[in-house]
């Protein structure tokens, strides 16, 4: 069976290169015919694409043509010229999947056909980095060309200001990081007047690295939020009383699913220390849940791996690329409770007041591609979220890298001996050296080994990520030695220096596997680019994290049969390689199951953002009246409340609370008393109170003739009630969600039970807001100049 799917994998993929390759010889047809025509007659084409897009060709049928104009273009203003793999991977692109390139075949370059072709619908194509550096750089190299054709390019980033933002969005094409783009779409849907948005309509992303933006960020949402007050004095005393606590006897840590829970005898001091009869009483949840995290933050957390302290502040440190998360807080009280632990000032609870995740946020899109040197092994997951297929682009030349079988060492210190053993040996030669480490403090422990061993080398890692691309790009010059966290320089290239060749190319060093095996590929893939010779090999050690966590057992029942022991005991064997992947295979299949898990709840918020969203950009949007939007809102209103006062026999109806609502929320005393509403039937009363508010509403718009006034007014009332709700709805929904998982142990399913809680909130929010709207816009006193 499982051979079966292998093969028509396989076959499929074979089928897939031969239609793509068949293409890319079309584009390859015009080349003599465009290499003729003189700079002007090829830059006439940009208008001349355009103007067959608006008389009904699709860009399909352009393609051939303006992919050939991208690449004579290229190979003028670039001198490159694009291989026939990079204009297949340019289709791939350009048809809305994930072209799979190898480090160094020129993914940069491939993505300029795509782009090309699709700004000339003039809807506008972002190209997302993971940094901005690389957004500047790339948008300044592949910028001439670009310019040169007669297209415009924007740079967005996080400093400019929003007339530059809209500047930046308004160009054909725009560079930019994924959470910039993100935070842009979150606060264009907070604006009031049209005027500030700065995104136009999401047409077409080409996503870079898309790996690590739609997968290894995919678990963290992106939020705005503003500020909550007060509960700074729970998190001292609970990290206080975290600290009392004995490893040994008081409480338990779980390593996979890096949690902390109290013993017995860890609740009994608890109860003693809060004076409390019972901890896990209601009235004590507030406490219980700063006791979680402060046993997370005391016991889970490390200092220097999982976040640094600089400048009186907690900084969260990337697992993935072990760099600095500039302005990202963990959530939940995560952070409050890291902050008490190194006793730097606790920053206030902020509260929600948007969120979207990367998914989400990408599913926007018309049409979303990507491109990476690593995305096969996630295959189903780009499938089954994102609806693109994963198409691995042959290299341009044959990979004759040598990647040798991961060794084995019994401890930590026995294999970083024979790591710097090996860096001394190839160093010696000259041969330039990689090593890529998971944790920052792992590279300064390395750095520290190597300085006693006097070798001259850099350090790559969270602390200094400016120089990082000249770093990286330098790592191939012959004698160089580079440490680096693992995505440390992601996208720049390593160029060999001269009389590198014949040493054996880029040597790189893994000193411990990554929970995920993209990542480990990715840095394999450092070396032996285009044709280059290259070299890796990973050492690990039963101390290793991803051993710890999973596969120790069996890998030392392999040592066992192999009667290994001894501290200098080492094995080399592919057995121990298919093991280790077979533990990241369980790491990745978890991961992805967490990622999925996000979505699924934040598929709940993404049906509702989409109706407030929606509906908020019509009201800014409209430019007669919103009659429309306020009478239904005010309809509904009485209707209920009608509704829910004349039940049962007409004697017990409460025809009073009637009253006092029409009077507080809808007309003044003197225009309704109890007998206008006696002897009516339910509907007679609806229509008897809708009535007067139609009345109400003409007096309104005489008594301001000038309709645009009317309007600002009507706006402002919809807006600032909207938009507080909202705010305190997204709230209560991430509190809900963090409280649900609790539900589990009642045998309820917590997704379930967060859709419907979730269903009944926002039914309850929205006769809030409708109640709301009513009684402030029958009620206000219309002002000239109302702003909103």
């Amino acid at each position: 069976m499982a051979t079966n799917l292998l093969k028509k994998w396989v076959e499929s993929d074979k089928s897939e290169l031969k239609r793509l390759g068949k293409l890319a010889d079309k584009v390859s047809s015009y080349s003599e015919q465009y290499r003729k025509l003189d700079d002007k007659e090829l830059q006439a084409k940009t208008p001349e694409f355009k103007q067959r897009y608006q008389n009904g060709e699709s860009l399909d049928d352009l393609l051939p043509e303006a992919f050939a104009v991208a690449r004579e273009g290229a190979r003028r203003v670039l001198g490159l010229n694009p291989f026939r793999v990079q204009i297949m991977g340019g289709i791939v692109l350009h048809e809305g999947n994930i072209a799979e390139m190898k480090t160094g075949e020129g993914k940069t370059l491939t993505a300029t056909m795509p782009v090309y072709l699709n700004a000339l619908s003039g809807k506008g194509v972002h190209v997302v980095t993971v940094n901005e550096y690389l957004s500047q750089r790339d948008a300044t190299e592949m910028g001439q060309l670009y310019n040169w054709l007669g297209l415009s390019v924007g740079v967005n980033s996080a400093d400019k200001n929003p007339e530059e933002k809209r500047a930046a969005y308004n160009s054909d094409i725009t560079y930019s990081t994924n959470s910039e783009i993100g935070f842009d779409y979150l606060r264009d849907n907070m604006v009031v007047y049209k005027e500030d948005r700065v995104q136009r309509p999401l047409n077409f992303a080409i996503v870079d690295e898309v790996d690590s933006i739609l997968i290894d960020e995919a678990r963290t949402p992106l939020i705005i939020s503003g500020e909550a007050r007060g509960s700074n004095k729970l998190y001292m005393q609970a990290d206080k009383f975290a600290k009392t606590l004995n490893p040994k006897t008081d409480f338990k840590v779980d390593l996979e699913t890096k949690t902390v829970s109290l013993k017995d005898v860890g609740i009994e001091k608890a109860e003693k220390y809060f004076n409390l009869n019972n901890l896990y009483d209601t009235g004590n949840t507030a406490l219980t849940h700063h006791l979680d995290q402060a046993l997370r933050a005391n016991y889970v957390m490390e200092k220097d791996k999982d976040y640094v302290v600089s400048n009186d502040e907690v900084l969260i440190v990337d697992s993935f690329t072990g760099r600095i998360m500039e302005g990202r807080r963990f959530s939940d009280g995560l952070h409050q409770a890291l902050e008490a632990k190194e006793g730097v000032t606790i920053q206030e609870e902020s509260k929600t007041m948007a969120n979207i995740t990367y998914q989400n946020l990408f599913r926007q899109y018309n049409k979303l591609a990507g491109m990476t040197g690593t995305a096969k092994t996630e295959q189903d997951e780009f499938r089954e979220i994102y609806n693109m297929d994963v198409i691995a682009v042959p290299t341009n030349k044959p990979v004759v890298r040598i990647d040798e079988p991961d060794v084995l060492y019994p401890s930590l210190e026995s294999k970083f001996d024979a790591v710097v053993d090996k860096i001394k040996s190839l160093h010696k030669r000259g041969q330039p050296i990689l090593i890529g480490t998971v944790a920052v403090e792992t590279s300064e422990y390395l750095s520290k080994r190597l300085d006693e061993e006097h070798i001259p080398h850099v350090v790559l890692n969270a602390k200094n990520h400016a120089k990082e691309a000249d770093i990286v790009a330098n790592a191939g010059q012959k004698g160089a030695v580079t440490i680096a966290t693992n995505m440390a320089g992601r996208g720049t290239d390593i160029k060999l220096g001269p009389g590198v060749v014949k040493l054996g190319g880029l040597a790189v060093i893994g000193t411990e596997r990554h929970e995920s095996r993209r990542i480990d590929n990715q840095l394999r893939g450092r070396s032996g680019r285009q044709g280059d010779p290259g070299y890796s090999q990973f050492y690990l050690s039963l101390e290793d994290d991803l051993m710890r966590r999973f596969g120790s057992d069996k890998v030392k029942n392999i040592l066992d049969s192999m009667k290994v022991e001894g501290d200098d005991a080492v094995i080399r064997s592919h057995m121990i390689t298919k093991q280790v992947e077979s533990a990241q295979k369980r790491v990745e299949g978890n991961n992805y199951d967490s990622r999925k898990n996000v979505l699924k709840y934040d598929d709940v918020m993404r049906q509702q953002r989409d109706v407030i969203y929606g509906e908020r950009s019509q009201v800014i949007d409209e430019n007669k009246s919103l009659k429309w939007v306020i009478m239904p809102m005010i309809k509904r209103t009485v209707n209920r409340i009608v509704d829910l006062h004349t039940q049962g026999d007409q004697k017990k109806w409460d025809l009073q609370t009637i009253l006092d609502f029409a009077i507080n929320s809808l007309v003044s005393p003197d225009q309704i008393s109890i007998d206008d509403l006696k002897g009516k039937s339910s509907d007679q009363i609806k229509d008897y109170l809708l009535g007067l508010v139609n009345t109400e509403y003409k007096n309104k718009e005489q008594e301001l003739q000038d309709p645009d006034q009317m309007l600002e007014f009507e706006k402002v009332v919809v807006l600032r009630v909207v938009d507080s709700h909202w705010t305190d709805h997204i709230d209560s929904m991430d509190q809900l969600r963090e409280s649900i998982g609790l539900r589990g142990y009642g045998q309820l399913n917590p997704l379930v039970e967060y859709q419907r809680e979730g269903f009944r909130m926002f039914e309850e929010m929205v006769s809030d807001i409708d109640y709301d709207v009513t009684r402030l816009f029958m009620k206000a006193e219309i002002r000239q100049n109302m702003e909103r």
